[in-house]
């Protein structure tokens, strides 16, 4: 195989890659799609089952009707058409975790259609297309145990069986993993915030496929593509997209031919391999599931759905950024999900400053909980707590250099601020213009070089000035007041 380098280099000049992205999300029902089981995740393997879930004969299902609002706030969050009549159909497989031999999905008249969502990406915005939104049950979960040392044992769990999902097919305008990055990214924060999941890819409630394949640069048909199945971190699924290109751009180049096959990512070895020629829609033989009549979600209804749609991510960014005066990037990290997003509207409508408020999430707040390895909601520091400390520097109580020490003994202590300013009792700093003036009067009769400096006109050692009296106040001296001063002095 050509060495990697190389294939880069031809990956990028003489092929382009077509990415589209199967995306599965599990919606955040009580029971199942077609029975009253429970979809809690952790029970007890097997426990959570039932005639209907289990493919007994005789059993039939009943759909879920808190499935199919979920499923169509999605789909309206995705910007898609809503049809009005869509079918279920039964798509024939054999897994030993899918008790009926089937699963009960939607085929050529799904849910819903024609959706788009915007990314950004290198400074440019760019529509990603939504070929279909549709219901589906998930399968049972088959459990591997023992094949490192060859007594191999599998077992089925069928808990996730009947689990309600939604299928999210995007068009294939994706042309590069760090495209398909930032989709899923966007993807999952909508769903967020519509509330349909919680998005857990660690529990399985969200899990994505990746369709990819090359062609030469300019080429209108499709190369022949591979299937990158159930990856469960964004990361991984970039990281297995940038693997089956350079592999197909070197197969093609050594003169080999792509076989559509499914293929698993394996993220220790950063490696795809082969696992299962890939099927085509007949293969399944889809059929009209009998037992379920068609779901008509009417215009009476939609409107009714459509009601609950919240703000979404984009629209809350550009409104927050006209109403409070903060930068995109400001609101791109107080909208990360939309509880902070409430919080940091709370408290930026109670503050002085709501600019003020944001600046100090980016300076303060979220370095800190990067060193700590924490996310935004394990924060010590409310966002209540971070507009108390924004009003207290406005206002002058406190310096910077005491916020900073605040902020700091707030996460050693595991406190919010306001309960951190009270346990330290409620320090100001100093407006004594007498004990500041003879600071400052050590401090430059100590220097005699810097003041000459000065006064030659090299002002910015002013700087050296401020930050010597902020130390021998220990951060209480107010700024304003010591660069009144220091100007008075030294001029």
């Amino acid at each position: 195989m050509v060495a990697t380098t190389e294939l880069s280099v031809a990956a990028g000049s003489k092929y382009e890659p077509v990415i589209g992205l199967e995306v599965h999300v599990q919606l955040l029902t009580a029971t199942k799609i077609f029975c009253s089981c429970s979809t809690h995740f952790g029970d007890p393997p097997n426990s959570n089952v039932c005639p209907v879930c289990l493919g007994l004969p005789g059993a039939l299902p009943v759909l879920n009707r808190k499935a199919v609002e979920f499923a169509t706030l999605a789909a309206m969050a995705l910007n898609c058409r809503i049809n009005e009549t869509s079918i279920f159909a039964r798509k024939n497989y054999f897994y030993p975790d899918l008790p009926k031999g089937y699963q009960i999905s939607q085929y050529d008249k799904p849910l819903a259609e024609h959706g788009a969502i915007e990314i950004k990406v290198g400074g440019s915005t760019k529509k990603i297309g939504i070929t279909r939104v549709h219901l589906e049950e998930d399968a049972g979960k088959s459990l591997h145990e023992g094949f490192a040392n060859s007594s191999e044992t599998t077992a089925i769990d069928l808990n996730r069986s009947g689990v309600p999902l939604i299928e999210i097919v995007s068009e294939p305008d994706i042309a590069s993993p760090d495209e398909a990055y930032e989709y899923l990214t966007r993807l999952k924060e909508i769903i967020l915030y519509t509330g349909v999941s919680d998005c857990n890819m660690e529990e399985g409630s969200l899990r994505c496929d990746g369709n990819i394949s090359v062609r030469p640069r300019g080429q209108k048909e499709f190369g022949t593509k591979t299937e990158v199945k159930n990856v469960n971190s964004f990361r991984f699924i970039r990281e297995a997209l940038e693997y089956e290109i350079e592999r197909q751009v070197g197969v093609i180049e050594s003169g080999g031919k792509i076989t559509q096959e499914t293929r698993l990512y394996n993220s220790v070895e950063g490696k795809t391999y082969g696992m299962r020629s890939k099927e085509q829609a007949h293969d399944y033989r889809y059929f009209p599931e009998p037992d379920l009549l068609p779901l008509v979600v009417d215009a009476k209804w939609q409107k009714e759905i459509r009601d609950t749609l919240p703000e979404l991510p984009e629209a809350r960014r550009k409104r927050m950024v006209a109403d409070y005066g903060i930068t995109e990037q400001d609101a791109q990290v107080l909208t990360l999900t939309k509880a902070l997003a409430d919080q940091f509207e709370a408290a930026a409508k109670a503050a002085r400053s709501p600019k003020r408020v944001a600046n100090l999430v980016q300076s303060e707040l979220m370095g800190r909980l990067k060193a700590k390895g924490l996310e935004i909601e394990q924060s010590p520091i409310s966002m209540k707590g971070v507009a108390a400390s924004a009003d207290l520097v406005e206002s002058g109580a406190i310096s910077g250099k005491m916020l900073k020490d605040l902020y700091d003994l707030a996460f050693e202590r595991g406190k919010d601020f306001s309960a951190i300013y009270e346990e330290e009792g409620r320090p100001e700093q100093s407006r004594d213009t007498s004990a500041l003036e003879k600071i400052i009067d050590e401090i430059i009769a100590a220097n005699p070089k810097q003041v000459e400096q000065y006064r030659a006109g090299k002002k910015t050692v002013v700087g050296f000035f401020v930050g010597q009296v902020m130390k021998a106040s220990k951060g209480q001296a107010n700024p304003q007041m010591v660069n009144d001063l220091l100007a008075k002095k030294l001029g």
